[in-house]
C-alpha cells in the first residue's frame, strides 16, 4: 500500500511562510535542502507523519497563480473554538465556524484560513472520520 508522506505547494516568501506555518499549526522546519534555483522546506510536527513542503523558487517576485483546481489542505483540531480564537488573537484572520449537517447530523465543524500565498486551509474539529 502507498502511504502518503507529504504535500507541496510553491511559496513566494520562505520566511513569512514559516512563520505563518509555526503560528497557524505549530509546524516547525524538519529539514531544508538547498539548491542553486530553488529551496526545499519540509514542514512538520508531532501530531501527523504527513509533512508539507514548501518549494522556493529563488529570485521569482511575482505571486503564484493559484488557478482553479487547487482546493485545500486540511488539518483536524481537538478544540475547534480555541483554535480560532488563538488564530484571531495571532491576526492570522480565520474564517467563520460553520456547521455542515447531512440528513440531519452534524458532519463537520470547521473553518479556513489562508497562508501568506493564499492558499486556503480547513481546520476541523476532530470526530467521525476527522481525526
Amino acid at each position: 500500500m502507498a502511504k502518503a508522506i507529504h504535500t507541496m505547494i510553491r511559496v513566494l516568501d520562505e520566511a513569512r511562510s514559516v512563520d505563518f506555518y509555526r503560528k497557524a499549526f505549530g509546524w516547525d522546519v524538519a529539514e531544508r535542502l538547498d539548491f542553486e534555483t530553488f529551496a526545499l522546506v519540509y514542514l512538520s510536527n508531532a501530531e501527523a507523519e504527513l509533512e508539507v513542503e514548501l518549494t522556493v523558487n529563488k529570485g521569482r517576485k511575482e505571486p503564484y497563480a493559484l488557478g482553479d483546481g487547487y482546493g485545500h489542505l486540511a488539518v483536524s483540531v481537538a478544540d475547534l473554538d480555541s483554535e480560532h480564537d488563538r488564530l484571531g488573537a495571532l491576526g492570522l484572520n480565520p474564517k467563520k465556524i460553520v456547521e455542515f449537517n447531512r440528513d440531519g447530523a452534524l458532519l463537520a465543524r470547521f473553518f479556513f484560513i489562508e497562508d501568506p500565498d493564499g492558499y486556503k486551509i480547513e481546520v476541523l474539529q476532530r470526530q467521525g472520520r476527522f481525526k
